[in-house]
């Protein structure tokens, strides 16, 4: 009795291991299952072995992952449907790529399995990755840019719009003569761009490697259709087009605008969209299944002024030497124009922050420091001599040695005395214009969010004959146009500006200093408008109710010298300098034509 129950207990294992042998083999739904996760995985070895063509299945989907390339691939099995005992089965699952930058693109897909001696296959064709594949098809994406968002100033104007620039290429392989090509493109090119020669086309050209094409030029659309039927047809030239952020013309706010576009680049390029669409064996599109629009960006707006900016471009254009001018908002530190001329381009934003000897421009600080400290009202009488001896080791002269006597402070300004400014300044405090320097924002340290700038230095001077020539901005005072330009806001609205230049963009700066008081702003700017009334800007009284002062400051052996003037209109606060101009007058005359082009 025992035995029998014993051998029919092993014949019960048996029957029961021998069902669960059987039973061990996937079905479809599990081989539907198994081959989507591991699509979803990456892993394209793996699912290409759960078909019945594994070696055209990893070639499609190694194709199709390289295209996509795909953050994610999230897959769902949504029905697998066979008959009893059926050879054949079919599935439906939904595919969800990720194709990164927030893009999705969702779709549902439906492919056959079958078995094949026991085992389920998935049967591959191309509509497995997408209904609408089909054989020798593959799948194309394309990134569908929207154009950038403009650069606006702060009335709406566009400082730099979207427009259409051609690239000029040369293959000197297709283009045979290479020298004649050159030449034909040199004389088309060079009214556009004149450092565009045949020498630098030849040698442009032989600096690439070989096969590769060399860039000619970028030309604006409207310049390209001016020079299209003189080089469309040249052997060997080829052209590509795209679209850019643009100012108005290739000169316009050179020492600005790129700045500015390098640093909100990634603000305005926008959202790009996306289009999946199928690809012929000839490599031609067939079929978009996807789309995705692009998003633009939202226009970025500066604090510049069009207006303001074309009017000191347009003021400094006639100047031979080098030649700048800042304007700023007064009241609200914003940074109205950053002008440069073609010769001080050459030498780098040097506006923003360029190293000059103020000159006599420094006495605004010289002035302010004498009435501050109690040395002098603008009234009290003081010696102009035509030349005075600083403790007995240095002679300052005035212009042409001229001489005025005794004169009020406020005439020993309006008339630039050298020798009045030097004497009161001997007999300062070591830091009494560093510090009074310091209350008009020069030698303040701004972070002005895409440019750099530099106000300038004025360091104390424990020497007598060092802080007699720092007062009339001589010595070891330097500035820039830009610091400048906030010195004669200050003195116009009395707070030191924080200068800003796109909206939104937080200026930090390294300490806030302490402005100069009322009672020392008030006869100061009365000084200024005298300079205008009979002193040494005459040339500005028909501009309104100009204010400033000029300046020239010598340099290098002390045989040339720098013109100045700084100044203000109304809320226009501004600083210009004209390198090497032996004078002031250029400096007053770039002046005048920026003040007339304002109204």
């Amino acid at each position: 009795m025992i035995a029998r129950t014993l051998a029919l207990s092993v014949v019960v294992l048996l029957l029961v291991g021998g069902c669960g042998l059987f039973s061990s083999r996937p079905g479809p739904d599990q081989v539907a299952d198994d081959f989507l996760a591991k699509l979803a995985a990456g892993d394209v070895d793996g699912a290409a072995g759960v078909t019945d063509d594994p070696a055209g299945a990893k070639e499609l989907l190694d194709e199709v992952r390289g295209v996509l390339k795909p953050a994610a691939l999230r897959t769902t099995v949504q029905q697998v449907r066979s008959a009893g005992e059926s050879s054949t089965a079919d599935a439906t699952a939904e595919l969800a790529w990720d194709l990164g930058d927030g893009h999705a693109w969702t779709y549902q897909t439906r492919f056959d399995l079958r078995r094949e001696d026991e085992d389920w296959k998935v049967h591959w064709a191309p509509s497995v990755v997408h209904p609408k594949l089909a054989a020798e098809q593959t799948l194309g994406l394309a990134e569908v840019r929207p154009e950038p968002a403009p650069v606006l100033d702060r009335d709406g104007a566009a400082l730099l719009a979207p427009e259409q620039v051609v690239s000029v290429l040369l293959n000197a392989q297709e283009a045979g003569d290479v020298p004649a090509v050159a030449a034909a493109l040199s004389a088309a090119l060079s009214p556009i761009d004149a450092a565009i020669t045949r020498e630098s086309i030849t040698r442009g050209v032989a600096g690439v490697p070989a096969g590769q094409v060399y860039q000619v030029a970028a030309l604006r659309d409207a310049d390209y259709q001016t020079v299209k039927p003189a080089i469309y047809d040249l052997p060997g030239v080829r052209f590509t087009s795209q679209t850019t952020l643009l100012a108005p013309s290739r000169t316009f706010g050179s020492q600005v605008l790129p700045a500015i576009r390098g640093h909100v680049e990634e603000e305005i390029e926008g959202r790009a969209g996306v289009r999946v669409h199928t690809v012929g064996a000839a490599g031609d599109e067939v079929e978009t299944l996807h789309e995705r629009q692009p998003e633009p960006a939202r226009a970025v707006k500066t604090v510049l002024s069009r207006a303001v900016q074309t009017a000191a471009e347009d003021a400094l254009e006639p100047v031979p030497q080098a030649a700048m001018l800042v304007a700023l908002s007064a009241s609200t530190g914003d940074v109205l124009a950053v002008a440069q001329n073609a010769p001080a381009d050459a030498e780098g934003p040097v506006a923003l922050t360029g190293q000059y000897p103020p000159g006599s421009t420094f006495k605004v600080v010289s002035a302010a420091a004498a009435i501050g400290t109690g040395r002098a009202t603008a009234d009290t009488p003081l010696p102009c001599p035509g030349r005075t001896t600083i403790d007995g080791r240095r002679i300052v002269p005035n212009d042409r040695d001229f001489d005025k006597g005794t004169i009020p402070l406020r005439s020993a300004f309006a008339f630039s005395c050298n020798t009045t400014f030097a004497e009161l300044a001997a007999g300062m405090a070591p830091d009494a214009l560093t510090k009074a320097a310091d209350s008009f924002g020069l030698g303040v340290d701004y972070e002005i969010p895409a440019i750099t700038t530099i106000t300038g230095s004025v360091p104390p001077a424990t020497d007598v004959v060092e802080r007699a020539e720092d007062g009339f901005g001589q010595g070891k005072v330097l500035a820039s146009p830009f610091g400048m330009a906030v010195v004669a806001a200050t003195a116009a609205s009395g707070a030191v500006p924080v200068p800003t230049l796109i909206e939104g963009r937080e200026t930090k700066a390294d300490h806030s200093p302490t402005p100069p008081a009322p009672a020392v702003l008030e006869p100061l700017r009365a000084m200024m408008r005298e300079v205008v009334d009979y002193g040494s800007a005459p040339q500005l009284k028909p501009y309104g109710d100009v204010r400033g002062k000029t300046g020239t400051a010598q340099f290098g052996d002390g045989v040339n010298s720098h013109g100045w003037f700084v100044g203000y209109r109304g809320d226009v606060a501004f600083a210009t300098l004209v390198v090497g101009a032996n004078s002031s007058g250029p400096a007053v005359e770039a002046t005048a034509r920026f003040l007339a082009a304002l109204g």
